[in-house]
């Protein structure tokens, strides 16, 4: 695995953000970027296990909710790849490794921190798509605010 991490400057709050990021519609929006279809399914609660799986091909990823501040962090640690909508594990691709998300805000603007680690054959792919995606997160929280 290999640690990438963006950051984006958001001139929105940071609960504005933090519902751009975690409400359906709007994960649905922007994760699309990163991977076509992407839906999450599970309560956001630290301590729960959520799904992030693809409406196009069944594939996903489960992980486990770590640490939860609302509106300022959250941390996720992949404890399954899986296919069939979640229902059977797959080759052990990202198992075991995190996500985060941090923002912080100071007078108005919200920086959106993002740390995730990824397979070392799909480094290129994340380290392209993701920025695209958090300037789509940018988009809609300044849309809103």
């Amino acid at each position: 695995m290999k640690t990438i991490e963006f950051s984006i400057e958001i001139n929105a709050a940071k609960e504005c953000i933090w519902a751009t990021l975690w409400d359906d519609a709007t994960f649905r929006d922007w994760a699309s970027i990163i991977d076509e279809g992407t839906y999450m399914k599970g309560i956001m609660k630290e301590g729960n296990e959520i799904q992030f799986l693809s409406s196009l091909n069944g594939y996903g990823v489960t992980s486990l909710i770590i640490k939860l501040n609302p509106n300022e962090y959250i941390l996720f640690r992949h404890s399954a790849d899986t296919k069939e909508t979640g229902q059977q594990e797959r080759e052990k691709e990202w198992t075991e490794g995190t996500e985060s998300y941090s923002l912080t805000e100071k007078n108005g603007v919200t920086t959106l921190i993002v740390k995730t680690d990824v397979p070392q054959e799909q480094e290129e792919i994340f380290s392209t798509r993701l920025p695209k995606a958090m300037e789509r997160i940018k988009m809609l929280a300044e849309k809103v605010y």
